[in-house]
């Protein structure tokens, strides 16, 4: 009975065809990694490959857009919302029978989105602004653009009022609660008492304007009206008695018993006063600047003369040096004394400035006081007629009052009426007030952190896969196989938390556990996938007894490659042995742990033999290492001496491992490439780009190399028709 289970790759290419059957299908197209997986793979379990290779990349888009959000939601300042309902009933009383009902529907609509343009009108706005002092509160709050255009409209009106009520409308909202006569009325505001108190009192003056209303159309009919046409006429004709005796003697009230006059009076008496002290003043001021000129800028504080007189003393304190020194001969001394006199020149013309100034304000001051004067004695003279024109001014006084208290006491009563009726017949109720809320309408932070995480994930995952597309590398050995025509002699697994063990193959440097992993652990994947690229390259249809090991690019791990495929070598009981040919670095020495070995170069050097260097690893293999380490070693890599040493080895040892430096990196692998038996090529899954390996195999076919196939390093088992692994197995 056959056996279906599957196979792994590493395992099935043992048996690959030779290189002259694969010529013959130059033409196959390259497999494209994105495609259903030839393994028998799923494009589901493709994607679900890419999220997780890329999961860091989601997880990042994800956390950047939640904690921007999250920022955002908590530094936002809180919007609270108050809500009061307002009921509106027809306006009718009664309903007579149910056809008026339908006959009434559309009006009744229309009534209701015009009290809803009444509650958002601009007049009612403001009386509440008014009312509850809001204009503080909303200074620095944001202005809706709508009204800003309209106060610029209107040149004449203010700018303020206008914006205030902008602000006040953008926070409003009026609705009609569906299938009711029910209205809302809402509020927004950073404070949720605020929002209660404004939402509030909007509905109170609403039902104020709408009792305003009614009681203009009583107001507009009945005998009360009649009687107070009659009393407002008797009143505006005592006023008009009043006024007209008034205005024939020029008579201004401006108190209780106090006119205009008196009020005049002792304002221009407090102005002599004001204007005598003043007057003494700027003549004292006056008489010490012209007796004390040179203390000028002390007396009048003035700064440009104070700055002028420190100035001439500095000039004056140089220009004595200058001549203690040199002489009044002297050019510098010449030129202080120049400055000396120009300065002094200006500082007479600011003293004269001042003086004339004082003088100016000593003579204005003595005027003002004699003008003052002049008026008090006039003014005394006014008082004493105003008295006597009073007696009959108060007669006429008194009945204005007498006429006005009897029409005031008549509007009373009607308004009392008035109001009366409007509470029968109201058709507006108040239903709930506006309470404080407790929770802002927004920001919903954990409705924009949920929102932001989806987004995020979203993104991620957008990014995921233009990351993926964007990726030139190389990802499995069919891919490798299809793009190089060359068959895939081995595939190494890149193992899950080889960054926490150091067993991974992600670069040469520090890999001392990786170099004899093969050793150290027998048992693992790795060591296993290391047996099988023996098997694959020891077997007789391609014969090798000298193998040059070598990369595209470095941090591929064909160090690492080279030294545990000379160990599972060794482990046939076959003598190997393993040359580090990277003079420039000698990485196998750093690898196993040698501490500046002499080692290949010594040896091309002619300064020491093939066994003075040679270093015992374990039973059956050797390793030469690099030696001194050169900045240019062609000449040695190309010399006849390392033809002889090859062939040397060759007939010493069953197989011979060299290690070469990055085939596009230096000439060094190309030169070695034509002196073995056989080229492994080493590229590592996700690392290595398609258009290098392309070149490299272009470098090393024209230099005469035979490539025996290619190592997959780095393999992710996780990527569909991999997931068969030898711990599996076992």
């Amino acid at each position: 009975m056959s056996d279906n289970r599957y196979i792994p790759p590493s395992r099935q290419l043992i048996t690959y065809a030779p290189p002259t059957e694969i010529v013959e299908s130059r033409m196959v197209p390259a497999l494209d990694e994105r495609s259903p997986n030839p393994e028998g793979g799923t494009p589901l379990a493709a994607y679900w490959y890419v999220l997780l290779k890329r999961r860091w990349t989601i997880l990042a888009a994800a956390a950047l857009l939640t904690t921007i959000a999250s920022v955002i939601s908590f530094r936002t300042t809180p919007i609270y919302e108050a809500t009061a309902r307002v009921e509106i009933d027809d306006e009718t009383p009664q309903l007579q029978s149910s056809s008026e009902a339908y006959q009434k529907a559309d009006v009744d609509d229309v009534f209701l989105q015009t009290q809803i343009q009444v509650l958002r009108s601009e007049s009612l706005a403001w009386q509440t602004i008014e009312q509850l002092k809001l204009a503080p509160h909303f200074d620095g709050l944001p202005v809706d653009k709508v009204a800003i255009q309209e106060s610029d409209k209107h040149e004449g009106s203010d700018r303020r009022k206008v914006q205030l009520i902008g602000a006040f409308r953008s926070r409003l909202k009026v609705d009609q609660i569906p299938k009711t006569r029910m209205l809302t009325v809402s509020f927004q505001d950073p404070d949720p008492q605020v929002a209660a108190q404004v939402a509030t009192n909007l509905v109170n003056v609403y039902l104020e304007y709408n009792f305003r209303q009614k009681d203009e159309a009583i107001r507009r009919s009945g005998w009360m009206e009649q009687q107070m046409e009659a009393l407002k006429a008797n009143v505006e004709k005592s006023q008009q008695a009043v006024v007209s005796y008034e205005q024939q003697n020029q008579i201004v009230f401006a108190g209780d018993k106090q006119n205009v006059l008196e009020q005049m009076l002792a304002d221009q008496s407090r102005d002599v006063t004001s204007a005598k002290s003043e007057r003494i003043q700027k003549e004292s001021l006056y008489r010490q600047v012209v007796a004390n000129r040179a203390h000028l800028a002390f007396l009048v504080h003035d700064e440009l003369l104070g700055r002028l007189e420190e100035k001439s003393a500095d000039l004056k304190q140089q220009y004595t040096a200058t001549v203690a020194q040199y002489g009044p001969n002297f050019p510098n001394a010449k030129r202080l004394q120049l400055q000396i006199n120009t300065n002094q020149s200006q500082i007479e013309g600011e003293q004269d400035r001042i003086i004339n100034r004082m003088s100016s304000d000593y003579k204005a001051a003595s005027d003002r006081e004699r003008l003052a004067e002049a008026g008090v004695a006039q003014q005394k003279e006014d008082v004493g007629r105003l008295n006597q024109l009073l007696v009959q001014d108060n007669m006429l006084r008194h009945e204005f009052s007498t006429n006005q208290q009897l029409y005031e006491s008549l509007l009373q009563r009607l308004k009392d009426a008035t109001v009366s009726a409007a509470l029968r017949s109201t058709n507006i109720h108040l239903v709930d007030s506006a309470l404080p809320p407790i929770v802002p309408v927004r920001p919903k932070k954990l409705l924009n952190i949920v929102a932001a995480l989806w987004v995020g994930l979203i993104l991620g995952v957008i990014g995921a896969f233009a990351q993926e597309a964007l990726d030139s590398s190389i990802k499995t050995a069919e891919e490798v196989e299809a793009l190089m025509l060359t068959p895939a002699l081995g595939v190494i697994p890149f193992e899950r938390g080889s960054w926490l063990r150091g067993r991974t193959l992600a670069k040469d440097a520090g890999t001392n556990q990786l170099a004899l992993n093969l050793t150290k652990h027998p048992n693992s994947p790795l060591s296993e996938a290391f047996r099988a690229l023996g098997t694959a390259v020891s077997l007789p249809s391609r014969p090798v007894r000298t193998l040059l090991i070598t990369s595209t690019q470095n941090g591929e791990g064909k160090t690492t490659t080279a030294l545990n495929l000379a160990q599972a070598l060794a482990q046939r009981k076959v003598r190997v042995l393993i040359i580090d040919c990277d003079l420039r670095k000698g990485e196998v020495a750093k690898a196993i742990g040698l501490a500046n070995p002499k080692g290949l170069t010594e040896v091309l050097s002619g300064e020491l033999d093939v066994p003075d260097v040679l270093q015992a690893l374990e039973p059956n293999l050797w390793a030469v290492p690099a030696g001194a380490i050169l900045p240019n070693p062609v000449a040695l890599l190309a010399s006849q001496e390392m033809v002889i040493l090859l062939e040397r080895v060759a007939a010493r040892f069953e197989f011979v491992i060299i290690d070469s430096p990055p085939v596009l990196a230096v000439t060094d692998a190309a030169i070695l490439s034509g002196l073995v038996d056989g080229v492994l090529l080493v590229a590592a899954s996700g690392t290595t780009p398609r258009g290098g390996l392309m070149r490299t195999r272009r470098i090393l076919e024209a230099s005469g190399a035979r490539i025996l196939g290619i190592a997959v390093n780095k393999l992710d088992t996780r990527r569909p028709g991999y997931g068969y692994t030898y711990s599996q197995y076992a």
